[in-house]
């Protein structure tokens, strides 16, 4: 199939697809024009790297996920360990998203938002010490 059928069964834009290619993480094979010719398995492996990058995971994590999505004698215990360290990454992310939104709704709260000049949310941001 062409890449615009490959784009469409995949959910992918085709420019993603052929980025995947260029990075190695999908191969195609050539028709005798040179034209891209996507297998049924080319599909699937753009779906599960579409599917892996919507969780959060690198291009280089998708690397070694398809590596042992290809690899039947496979250990469920080295995916786990992959998707473990990611779930550990997203917490701290979360842990650092909350610690911003604390600040800034303190901010927030004691900037007195009127025709006043004195605001903590630019002294904040200036670095200079505030006051609540």
């Amino acid at each position: 199939m062409n890449i615009g059928i490959a784009s469409e069964r995949s959910g992918l834009p085709a420019k993603t697809i052929r980025y995947y290619e260029d990075i190695g993480l999908l191969k195609p094979d050539r028709g005798d024009n040179g034209y891209r010719d996507y297998s049924t398995s080319d599909v699937h492996r753009l779906r599960f790297v579409q599917r892996a990058r919507g969780l959060g995971f690198s291009v280089a994590e998708c690397r070694q996920l398809l590596s042992l999505y290809d690899d039947t004698g496979r250990e469920s215990a080295d995916v786990k360990t992959i998707a473990s360290a990611k779930l550990v990454e997203i917490d701290r992310k979360i842990a650092e998203l909350k610690g911003l939104r604390d600040v800034l709704s303190h901010l927030v709260a004691h900037c007195h938002g009127d025709h006043r000049p004195d605001c903590p949310i630019i002294d904040e941001l200036a670095g200079a010490q505030t006051a609540s």
